[in-house]
């Protein structure tokens, strides 16, 4: 079979080094890339380098090898054309259709998925201009990764890092996966809850569940690769933060709803994948709570923490706010999850069996996703990416 056939485009950005890392992914994985790199990436890594890790001849210029028309011919046979980094100038000179190098020229001939991975400083990434430009982008069909919280140029500390090689490379590999179809999430912000609360007995102990936050991790991920901007709400994971999402980090069930409250005002979809504890013990002992020869541990009292799902389906911020719901559980599965639909009031459920050996923890997932109007979409055994693909598409028409 042809391998894909992928333009690694690179600005010219300091995480440009960076982008060798991508193309090794990317062609160790089978692809067939051509980097097509602009001058002012060039002092960063240089034209030899990109030949050979990829194989390719490689230029930043229109006019070499004119008889094959490259600044046309590049684009149109791309399955999919990455750009990392995308300064915000590439970002400018992209979004306003200008061609005065290869790299420009390439972005407006391609007619497949186009993905731009950012890397600026804080200041560069919030100015109005370079949020403009994004959000043309965006509604051109293109995927846009938010760029990562962390270690910029020199001792500065902000939003602009580029995301990990390894996140980008999962965001390629899932648009592909897609196929020439536009993102069906461009231009939404979903807000997703992941892994599980802790509720503290005392400064050692804590109350909490077996949920690693894998479901709502691969939610997060296929969602950037459909286009969306994403909210991470994410408790107690330890996971590697998915790239293009920002991420918030919680840890009790009164901070998770706090936060998730917040990111859904303006939210065109919520997903409440996380396990959040019922109860909360009713008092916080300040020291650690000790055990005493010959007598039995005092019984901790229980109160009841929030039901952030139904609040959240309750009071939607815009009545076509799509709110999808999990629930876990472990016998009469279909009939429970059809009482907790009706009474939460989301708009889906996912319900699946759990226990000590199923789903927490596990890379695989197997539910059955309901429906408000009466609709059952069963999900078979497989990756937890599926099922979110599955949930995203039962999401997709709904918010058309």
């Amino acid at each position: 079979m042809e391998k894909p056939k992928v333009v690694l485009g690179v600005s010219g950005g300091i995480a440009a080094y960076k982008a060798c890392e991508l193309l090794r992914r990317l062609t160790e994985s089978g692809h067939d890339v051509r980097v097509v790199p602009t001058e002012a990436s060039l002092h960063f890594v240089g034209a030899a380098t990109w030949s050979a890790l990829s194989g390719h001849p490689v230029s930043t210029e229109v006019w070499n090898d004119v008889h094959e028309v490259p600044h046309v011919r590049i684009g149109q046979h791309a399955d999919l054309v990455v750009v990392a980094p995308a300064t915000a100038d590439l970002l400018a000179r992209a979004a306003h259709g200008l061609a005065d190098d290869l790299l420009t020229n390439t972005l407006l001939t391609a007619r497949c998925p186009v993905v731009f991975a950012p890397a600026m400083h804080t200041e560069m990434w919030e100015h109005p201009a370079t949020r403009e430009n994004v959000a043309t982008l965006r509604r051109r069909g293109a995927v846009v990764i938010e760029p990562a919280v962390g270690r910029l140029t020199g001792v500065d500390t902000g939003k602009g890092r580029l995301p990990d090689p390894g996140e980008i490379f999962e965001v390629c590999r899932r648009v592909l996966a897609r196929g020439p179809a536009a993102p069906d999430l461009a231009g939404r912000h979903v807000v997703i809850s992941a892994g599980g609360t802790r509720e503290p007995l005392d400064p050692v102990r804590y109350l909490g569940n077996r949920s690693s936050g894998k479901q709502g991790y691969a939610l997060a991920r296929t969602a950037v690769a459909r286009g969306a901007r994403v909210t991470l709400v994410e408790a107690n994971t330890g996971l590697p933060d998915p790239s293009g999402a920002d991420i918030v980090r919680v840890g009790t069930a009164t901070q998770l709803r706090e936060a998730v409250l917040k990111a859904a005002a303006d939210a065109d979809v919520v997903v409440m994948a996380a396990a959040v504890a019922d109860f909360r013990p009713a008092e916080y002992a300040a020291g650690k709570i000790k055990k005493k020869d010959g007598q039995e541990p005092a019984p901790i009292a229980l109160v009841r923490n929030p039901d952030i799902l139904a609040e959240v389906a309750g009071r939607r911020a815009r009545p076509e706010q799509i709110v999808v719901g999990f629930a876990a559980e472990t016998d009469n599965v279909l009939a429970n999850g059809r009482e907790k639909l009706r009474r939460k009031g989301c708009d889906l459920l996912v319900v699946n069996e759990v226990g000590e050996r199923r789903t927490f923890g596990a890379e695989e997932n197997e539910a059955v996703v309901l429906a408000a109007d009466g609709g059952e979409t069963p999900v078979p055994f497989g990756p937890k990416e599926a099922l979110a693909d599955t949930v995203w598409d039962l999401v997709s028409p709904r918010l058309a």
